[in-house]
């Protein structure tokens, strides 16, 4: 079995070397890149997850871990600070991750889960797995399901019909309709599918050996194919609440992101992230929990408003409104924005090699269409911090936009120690909504 571990955007050249780690074989190549292919996230041929060329084999910025036969990669993040240190590049994904599906990791468990020795998804499965044993071991959610049998004593209530047609020949069976505690419920379905798909793609003994005890507190419950999971049929109350972490989980296991595809003569599987996307949803949410007691909210993927209406040519009657808006994060003071932000995952430029830093244009033209559509005064794109902006985190650029008072702010945020991410969020936003109110104070006085 091939293994490779690289960061975003870097090579792998093809060599017959096996014992090589900075090249791979280009059959390997050939397999992982087809298993790419197949990729919701891939786009054309792929090239959003790898890059196959005649001569080397290179990652995009989708991370996670892309398996065919014989062989497998794995893509982490490229985090300032940690590029030679993949086991901390795998917990702060995974700590990422955590944040982005509401997981708790509780942090006795965190040292244990293997962050050296095995990829992403063997520590995915790890995790998914602890977390179901001990959920298991305090009993399956049950319910009462509707059953109909033929008993040799009433149970529930007489089938009148049945007993008098199917059974007239019969009377020492009676047709009874009843309910039954059952754990056979839609939830269990979806935790015994995930062990079964999980034991199939596991190769760590100790996961394998987990996920097959797992599998026998599960023979109640019925084997459903993926694709017939019934999530919408799950009900989460006051009695299986617990099982909210497993249930996410699930999802990001059995996802639409998580494939499983033909891929020549073997079999391929994927589990991918889009950094862009992951980057957004973990910064608002910690974001969310930052200023929970500040008297600001947070919204995600809010606002929602339209650029243009439609006007009839002949009366200039409105019609439909069309370019719907989705600001990454807006923060509110009551029903009033006060700061939008827009994430990247990409590294800005360090000013001596480019006045504008890499900056999209797209990017502030997009800024200044939100500052007027939701009237909000303070702008941001937060970008990833490296060392080529400068020692430390923070605000890099402040500009007026032309002909308004709005602001468009640049800053970075540092992602090598996770734990002090929170604060420094919510000093950095604050501090600039306080500063802009302030002076607007000033004027008004």
């Amino acid at each position: 079995m091939i293994q490779r571990t690289i960061l975003e955007w870097q090579t792998l050249q093809y060599s017959d070397d096996l014992q090589d780690q900075r090249t791979i074989p280009a059959w390997a190549a050939d397999r992982l890149a087809a298993v790419a292919k197949s990729s919701s996230l891939g786009g054309e041929g792929g090239a959003r997850i790898l890059q196959h060329g005649r001569h080397s084999l290179r990652a995009a910025q989708v991370v996670g871990v892309i398996a065919a036969q014989d062989c497998a990669l794995e893509i982490l993040p490229k985090i300032d600070g940690l590029e030679e240190d993949a086991s901390r590049v795998r917990k702060n994904l995974v700590h990422m991750l955590a944040v982005a599906l509401d997981l708790e990791i509780a942090t006795g468990r965190v040292t244990e889960l293997g962050w050296q020795k095995d990829n992403l998804l063997e520590i995915l499965i790890r995790l998914f797995s602890e977390k179901l044993f001990a959920q298991v071991h305090r009993g399956l959610p049950r319910r009462y399901i509707p059953l109909e049998d033929d008993l040799p004593a009433l149970r529930g209530r007489l089938d009148a019909i049945r007993q008098f047609t199917t059974l007239a020949a019969t009377p020492q069976r009676l047709a009874c309709r009843y309910d039954d505690l059952s754990p056979d419920v839609p939830l269990n379905q979806i935790m015994k599918a995930a062990v079964r798909r999980l034991l199939q793609l596991s190769q760590a003994p100790e996961n394998q050996r987990r996920l097959r005890e797992l599998s026998f507190a599960f023979a109640d419950v019925a084997s459903v194919p993926v694709p017939s999971l019934r999530w919408d049929k799950v009900v989460l109350d006051r009695t299986n609440a617990r099982w909210r972490e497993l249930l996410n989980l699930a999802k990001l296991l059995l996802g639409d992101r998580f494939q499983t595809t033909t891929t020549g003569g073997g079999r391929g599987f994927s589990l991918l992230f889009e950094m862009n996307t992951l980057f957004e949803e973990y910064v608002g949410r910690l974001l969310r929990r930052a200023l929970a007691s500040s008297g600001y909210s947070v919204h995600l993927q809010g606002g929602r408003l339209h650029c243009l209406t439609e006007l009839d040519l002949d009366t200039l009657q409105p019609g439909a409104n069309r370019f719907m808006t989705k600001p990454d994060i807006i923060i509110k003071r009551g029903s009033s924005p006060v700061m939008i932000i827009d994430t990247k995952w990409k590294r800005l430029a360090p000013r001596i090699d480019d006045p504008k830093q890499g900056v999209s244009q797209a990017d502030v033209y997009q800024m200044m269409a939100y500052g007027r559509l939701y009237q909000c005064p303070s702008l941001m794109l937060l970008y990833p911090h490296h060392r080529g902006l400068g020692d430390h985190e923070g605000l890099i650029s402040r500009h007026r936009v032309t002909a308004c008072d709005d602001v468009l702010l640049s800053a970075s945020i540092g992602l090598e120690d996770l734990s002090c991410v929170p604060r420094s969020l919510s000093h950095l936003v604050l501090h600039e909504i306080e500063a802009r109110a302030s002076i607007q104070d000033d004027v008004l006085c």
